[in-house]
């Protein structure tokens, strides 16, 4: 088997080598546009990135690569026409001799180096990148005409990205506590302040604000036995711990993508290193566009709406949670039920209502199954770098809706939160798609 595979691969490097000498230059894939966001996922995890902010340094990313793609395919229309307040971008005349797609590439990695704390670290793969490039076959001229296309196209990104207002929530008074019954409280064990508490007052992508998708109101606290919020409560304590089967927990964890997640060590509380909602759906996109065999143009347009949708739909739900404010079912059973009490899943530092992961899933699920089909079969590996095992799905809808329930099963959430928010990252997906459709020729 090895020997086949070592036939495989000199086979194809003589093919390209020689397609090289009659001066074709290479052709990136779909694979090079998914190494660019698994690398920035790998920095997110060294950074402990959150959850929102992965979405918006996803976003901008990509959106740097859609724009070179979208200068050179007739059949894409500018992001002007797409998203709030986005520039028209021209390309200069003296920009020749690149290479449109190795510009997309070095584009994002560009942006997501300027964006993330530890850029530093996507810079280094940038240049191990290049040096691949040289290796097979892209020449030294076109190499450097395509970073000074991609680097004009960066800046312009950013300015986009900076004016979405997000620098300015350093700059908000410190987010108070409300102390209030059922109010949300910081939860063990790290009893971490809250995350993001300003993140729907950022510029939305496509929406036309946060509030646009409203849901139902969670059902109101109380701590009356016969209220509807309590049986909600008993509800998590009873399908809880030797309760669940070993596929509940198995999903649960599967789904956990918890970046926050800390395990005691003495006196010291140890980070677990886990992705992020937003990491795990990028990762399923470019599974989805390897698998499907997809165009490089069509990878970076998958990537691009799905981390649009992963934005707007964590900005839309953060408006909810500290709008609503509501307890978490850790903090509710311990102290009006048992003390001891502790979830499968760690929870997460922000108000409950509603599920965020709930929200980002459905809105992507809605997007990938509009490029890929109703009944897409994959197998989930994104996470077995950080020893997850994979996992098989027949469509994206049951992956989503299988992420939503996982924080039941997890006990980081009530049914209410995992149920709205489905419908609302649905309605986030769907105006998206419709934003896309009726801009696209």
């Amino acid at each position: 088997m090895k020997k086949l595979f070592s036939s495989i691969y000199i086979l194809s490097a003589l093919v390209l080598f020689f397609s090289c000498k009659a001066g074709k230059e290479p052709v990136l894939t779909s694979h090079d546009a998914g190494k660019v966001t698994a690398h920035m996922t790998e920095v997110m995890v060294h950074d402990v990135t959150n959850p929102p902010l992965a979405a918006r340094f996803f976003a901008y990313t990509c959106l740097a690569g859609y724009e070179v793609i979208s200068q050179h395919d007739k059949t894409l229309k500018g992001l002007h026409d797409i998203l709030n307040d986005y520039p028209i971008i021209i390309k200069p005349k003296q920009f020749d001799g690149y290479n449109y797609q190795l510009s997309a590439v070095l584009a994002m990695m560009e942006t997501a180096a300027k964006l993330q704390p530890s850029g530093v670290l996507m810079t280094g793969y940038e240049q191990s990148f290049i040096d691949s490039c040289k290796r097979i076959g892209f020449s030294t001229e076109v190499i450097d005409s395509s970073k000074h296309y991609a680097q004009f196209i960066s800046k312009k990104i950013m300015a986009y990205a900076k004016a979405d207002k997000y620098n300015r929530i350093s700059n908000y008074p410190r987010y108070k506590l409300k102390a209030e019954p059922g109010s949300w409280d910081p939860t063990p064990p790290a009893y971490m302040t809250p995350v993001e508490p300003y993140f729907n007052t950022i510029r939305p992508l496509t929406l036309k604000s946060a509030d646009q998708f409203v849901p139902t109101a969670p059902i109101p606290f109380s701590t009356d036995k016969n209220s509807p919020f309590f049986k909600f409560l008993l509800m998590n304590y009873e399908k809880s711990g030797d309760k669940l089967t070993q596929e509940e927990k198995n999903i649960a964890n599967f789904w956990d993508c918890n970046p926050f997640a800390v395990q005691n060590d003495g006196h010291m509380l140890i980070g677990l290193k886990k992705i992020s909602p937003g990491a795990h759906w990028m990762g399923i996109a470019n599974v989805a566009c390897n698998k499907a065999n997809v165009s490089f143009s069509k990878a970076i347009v998958v990537n691009t709406f799905v981390a649009v949708g992963l934005m707007d739909g964590f900005i839309c739900c953060w408006e909810d949670k500290y709008r609503t404010n509501r307890i978490r079912p850790e903090t509710a059973i311990r102290r009006y039920i048992d003390p001891n009490w502790k979830p499968l899943l760690q929870t997460p530092p922000f108000p409950e209502y509603i599920s965020g992961h709930s929200v980002a899933s459905a809105t992507c699920a809605v997007i990938l199954t509009h490029y890929f089909g109703d009944n897409f079969h994959y197998t989930d590996s994104v996470e077995v770098k950080f020893g997850v095992p994979p996992r098989s799905f027949t469509s994206f809808e049951q992956a989503a809706n299988e992420a939503a329930i996982s924080r039941f099963w997890g006990g980081i959430h009530f049914k209410d939160a995992i149920d709205n928010g489905v419908l609302q990252g649905k309605q986030i997906g769907n105006w998206i798609l419709a934003k896309i459709e009726h801009n696209t020729h």
